[in-house]
């Protein structure tokens, strides 16, 4: 069986996360349901086509993957519900694999001291911004995710000055600028403004 083209996937990606752009600012739920999971589910289509299995960090990355496309559907239901913090928990075990995926292509370790205090420092402003926004029973999760995503860019930083793929860096910083857009729809200010910089961002990492 012939393999897709990876411009395939891409475009393929990128119609789906159109799809979605308009569905959100049109408010139609169905469509952004299945246009979300569809642009989602391409991301894992691609993984196991480049051979996401053929390696152990590999299959690391795909779990991470999955956890992302689990936190995708957890994230649909709008507002601060239990469903959103299921969906918080889920996205940080998929950065913990991520983590562990860059661990495992080999880290670059004075680069990563110095993320790690510059993202140390963003991750402070983050949680200041967001903290008296956040709801009581959201306090632990929302920071223990900051960590980890921070935790995340760190070591994609370091790998990438070990020798991977730039790819690696700017996608970790892409996740977490789309994580911004998140927090400040769920906590801060709902606008389709914040879906239509944060899904191209998501989607694009």
């Amino acid at each position: 069986m012939p393999s897709i083209e990876p411009i395939i996937w891409w475009i393929l990606e990128a119609v789906a996360v159109a799809s979605l752009l308009v569905a959100e600012h049109r408010g139609f739920r169905k469509a952004i349901i299945f246009s979300k999971m569809a642009a989602s589910s391409i991301f894992l289509g691609y993984a196991v086509a480049l051979g996401a299995f053929d390696t152990g960090t590999g299959s690391i990355l795909f779990l991470g993957l999955v956890l992302c496309w689990l936190g995708d559907a957890l994230l649909l239901p709008p507002g601060q519900t239990l469903w959103f913090q299921l969906g918080i928990g889920s996205f940080l075990l998929g950065h913990l694999s991520y983590a562990a995926t860059f661990f495992g292509l080999g880290l670059h370790f004075p680069t990563l001291i110095v993320a790690t205090a510059i993202i140390l420092s963003a991750s402070w402003t983050t949680l200041v911004w967001l903290r008296p926004k956040i709801p009581a029973d959201f306090s632990v999760a929302v920071t223990s995710y900051v960590v980890v995503i921070g935790t995340m860019v760190a070591c994609a930083f370091a790998a990438f000055a070990a020798g991977a793929p730039c790819s690696v860096a700017i996608g970790a910083m892409l996740f977490a600028t789309s994580d911004l857009s998140v927090a400040r729809e769920r906590f801060v200010s709902q606008s389709f403004v914040n879906s239509a910089w944060g899904l191209p961002a998501y989607f694009a990492a």
